[in-house]
């Protein structure tokens, strides 16, 4: 955890009041492992004032040579390239949880439960409730964002219906003191193919990393602000 340091007077005299940093863990598969919209946030948290006030915690610290390196920049996070949605529920995010108890944790998940798992919507999000009791339980104060799906070149059908999904179970599951709120990365708020990279047909090429930095930035944002 990165402590930060506010001053306040009393009687005249400065003192220096040490506050924890709000821990942020971005969760996914490789396209938050391998794409370079991380930095493109952290400019957006930077600009915004708030990057003293930010620890992005996980257990994976990797950034393609690719991608812009910001300064200051927190490389830490949660993606895990090749990693469903289905396993990250019951094998690995109570651990990561408890080891990190983070305040807020943005995620999209479930490109690899459709395209390797072929798991249909409701197992994913059955999946998605997993993440967020074992979240709870860690934090119970826990703010989420859950990103829409990128879509796929050939508009996976299951992507599709599982980002139609996602608002009603945003609604089933969002509470006063954990909060779920959803940036909207789909191909109906706007992606779109030129925005993939045309060898896969799956993660985003740099314009598609901006589209994801313009969607998730401004909500996490929102609730660091929020958590200050």
């Amino acid at each position: 955890m990165k402590p930060f340091s506010t001053g306040v007077f009393i009687a005249g005299l400065a003192a220096s009041t040490t506050v924890e940093a709000v821990k942020v863990m971005l969760l996914g598969d490789s396209i938050t492992e391998i794409t370079c919209w991380r930095p493109m946030v952290w400019n957006q948290i930077a600009s915004a004032g708030l990057a003293g006030n930010v620890d992005l915690v996980g257990s994976m610290n990797d950034l393609q040579s690719s991608c812009s390196r910001p300064s200051g920049f927190d490389p830490d996070h949660e993606g895990h390239s090749g990693w469903q949605a289905y396993d990250i529920a019951r094998n690995n995010i109570n651990g990561w949880a408890q080891a990190q108890k983070p305040d807020i944790v943005q995620f999209m998940l479930g490109t690899n439960d459709v395209n390797i798992g072929k798991r249909d919507v409701n197992s994913i999000l059955n999946s998605y409730s997993l993440i967020i009791d074992a979240l709870r339980a860690a934090n119970p104060s826990v703010k989420v964002v859950l990103d829409k799906l990128i879509p796929t070149s050939w508009s996976d059908q299951t992507i599709e219906a599982l980002n139609n999904a996602i608002p009603g179970w945003v609604q089933q599951k969002t509470t006063n003191a954990s909060p779920i709120v959803i940036a909207d990365c789909s191909r109906a708020a706007g992606f779109t193919n030129s925005m993939l990279n045309p060898a896969d047909g799956v993660h985003p090429n740099n314009q598609g990393d901006q589209f994801i930095a313009s969607k998730v930035g401004p909500q996490l944002i929102q609730l660091i602000r929020a958590s200050i």
